[in-house]
């Protein structure tokens, strides 16, 4: 399985970026995005279902918005109102955890390699 993540980069606070993550090699009951800033430990931001269940951390309520589209595996997360604190590396992941566990990160197999988004003020 191999996960392909695109579309990070530098904005100004208030803008929008969206990521997109490619999966390959199978499909997976959760697919979701966490974060790392410097300095910091790796955090949950947002997980979707195959059912279409989502889940979003505090911190993006309301200005992101996770989506997944099943003919291609890709997962995406769009990202409104950007702030200086939503600067970070971004990873997706994917894996057949349960609901209960959906922001765990040991309940995903497969990790992409972080794309960074950058928010100046």
């Amino acid at each position: 399985v191999q996960l392909q993540a695109s579309g990070g980069g530098l904005v100004q606070a208030g803008g929008s970026l969206r990521l997109a993550c490619a999966a390959s090699g199978g499909t997976f009951i959760n697919m979701a995005w966490f974060r790392q800033a410097p300095g910091s430990e790796r955090e949950f931001v947002a997980a979707v279902r195959r059912s279409g269940h989502t889940d979003y951390a505090e911190s993006v309520k309301g200005r992101f918005t996770i989506s997944r589209d099943s003919a291609k595996n890709t997962v995406y997360l769009q990202m409104n109102t950007l702030k200086p604190e939503d600067t970070a590396d971004y990873y997706c992941a994917v894996g057949n955890g349960i609901l209960s566990a959906i922001r765990t990160q040991s309940t995903y197999y497969y990790w992409g390699q972080g794309t960074l988004v950058t928010v100046s003020s």
